[in-house]
């Protein structure tokens, strides 16, 4: 167990909790045994012998209330315990049975060595158990020790005060022995209590932390949901469906829509590196950087320059952003496809039964700034014709024999459900997907957008 562990603000107030619970057990063995001394007296007549005794056990219970008290305050953090008074806390508890004992004497009641074998001697025993609520390894032995002296000290004074040729005292010895290796005992189980106390605090510390990351993460995903649009743009020629499934509770990728000043609706997808907080920002940042870019630029060919220059400035070297965006003519039905790096792209023509894998003007958004991109035609979309973007994490998902989707089934897909609504084919894709792979763990976001003309 490290000692960071046993400094810690929670180990000690756990230590300060048990403290309090085995204080309360002394209070509770002090009481009867005042109960006891005050009978006694009543009984015997011997009042002022009743009255030092219970004095004396007063005064124990007063100390033992006093650190109680302090005890309470520690843990609503008025005060701390000095160590000083763990020891003489000890000193003092350890030597009750003794003032037991010495009652016993007193009284009269049984002989010299019959209090040598008394049911006081256990006291001995239940307040070294008592000792290992204390958590600390070292003041248990102590009080073990103490505990064994002050038997002894008993032993000796009966021996030297009540000498009796007939009785040994090498029997007491054993007994003082057996106090001192419960003493031992109860100092190895106080270490073993105070490890799993420290490791159970530690474990609570580790889920509470948990439970904290889980909630920062949902709250993050929350705010990621809400940014990908709920419903789809309402165009009389037009179909347009997106879909995303994070791999985690957050991911890197996105898609969106925009309409713009002039009529046309900016259709974007991204997948920023990796999955996670981390890619999630990113990805916000993206989103937030390409909807000022296309209202300040109109969606024109300078508009991945300025993005890619944009995100360049704010990320670092081992983030980028694979982008892409179709910026559609509702009323031309004519469609401008500009990619950073992403891919594919596919075209589906529906009277030449055609598949096109449109290539990127450029290498991904924030690699490397300053960069230009290259120009890109519009294109016309005829009737059942489609435009379909998708992230890797559709066709680089394993089965469980380690073989990917591939781009193949993917457009086998595409083709199949050509006749389908753009959310039909969107569903079609993430079943054929998931029946491919057969329950293997999906280890990147999946998001898919589907532009057609009806």
């Amino acid at each position: 167990m490290s000692a960071d562990a046993v400094k810690s603000k929670a180990f000690q107030r756990a230590a300060l909790k048990s403290e309090s619970y085995r204080v309360l057990g002394i209070l509770c063995l002090l009481a009867a045994v005042i109960i006891f001394v005050i009978a006694r007296g009543v009984l015997t007549e011997n009042y002022l012998l009743t009255a030092i005794q219970g004095g004396v056990l007063l005064l124990v219970a007063a100390h033992e209330a006093h650190l109680l008290h302090t005890i309470k305050q520690a843990l609503r953090g008025e005060r701390e315990v000095a160590g000083e008074k763990w020891v003489l806390n000890v000193l003092l508890e350890s030597q009750i049975p003794t003032i037991a004992l010495f009652i016993l004497l007193a009284t009269g009641w049984l002989t010299p060595y019959e209090v040598l074998v008394a049911p006081a001697v256990l006291l001995y025993f239940l307040l070294i158990i008592l000792s290992t609520l204390r958590l600390n390894p070292t003041l248990a032995l102590l009080t073990g020790v103490l505990s064994a002296l002050g038997y002894l000290f008993i032993v000796f004074y009966v021996g030297a005060t009540y000498p009796n040729p007939e009785k040994s005292l090498a029997m007491y010895y054993s007994y003082a022995g057996a106090v001192l290796a419960a003493g031992i005992l109860a100092a190895l189980v106080a270490g073993e209590i105070r490890i799993h106390v420290s490791a159970a605090l530690r474990e609570a510390q580790l889920q509470g932390e948990l439970e904290r990351i889980n909630h920062d993460l949902e709250i993050a995903r929350s705010i990621q949901q809400g940014l990908i649009p709920a419903s789809s743009p309402k165009l009389e020629n037009f179909d347009i469906a997106g879909w995303n499934q994070p791999a985690d509770q957050t991911g890197g990728d996105y898609f969106d829509w925009q309409t713009l000043p002039d009529g046309r609706v900016a259709i974007s997808l991204a997948d920023a590196t990796g999955h996670g907080i981390g890619p999630a920002l990113v990805g916000a940042l993206c989103r937030a950087y390409a909807r000022a870019s296309f209202l300040s630029n109109g969606g024109g060919d300078k508009v991945l320059d300025r993005l890619n220059t944009l995100l360049a400035r704010d990320l670092s070297d081992n983030r980028f952003v694979t982008f892409a965006v179709m910026f559609l003519d509702p009323e031309k039905s004519d469609v401008k496809v500009l990619s950073a790096g992403h891919g594919p792209i596919l075209w589906y023509q529906r009277e030449k039964d055609k598949m096109e894998n449109l290539e990127a003007q450029g290498i991904p958004l924030g690699m490397i700034s300053g960069i230009s991109y290259e120009d890109s035609g519009a294109r016309t979309l005829d009737q059942g014709d489609m435009l379909v973007l998708v992230t890797d994490g559709f066709y680089e998902w394993e089965n469980s024999k380690g073989e990917d989707f591939g781009l193949v089934r993917l457009e086998r897909t595409i083709r199949e459900a050509r006749d389908c609504s753009a959310s039909e084919i969107i569903e079609q894709l993430r079943a054929a997907v998931e029946s491919f792979c057969q329950g293997t763990e999906q280890k990147d976001d999946l998001t898919a957008v589907v532009l057609k003309r009806k």
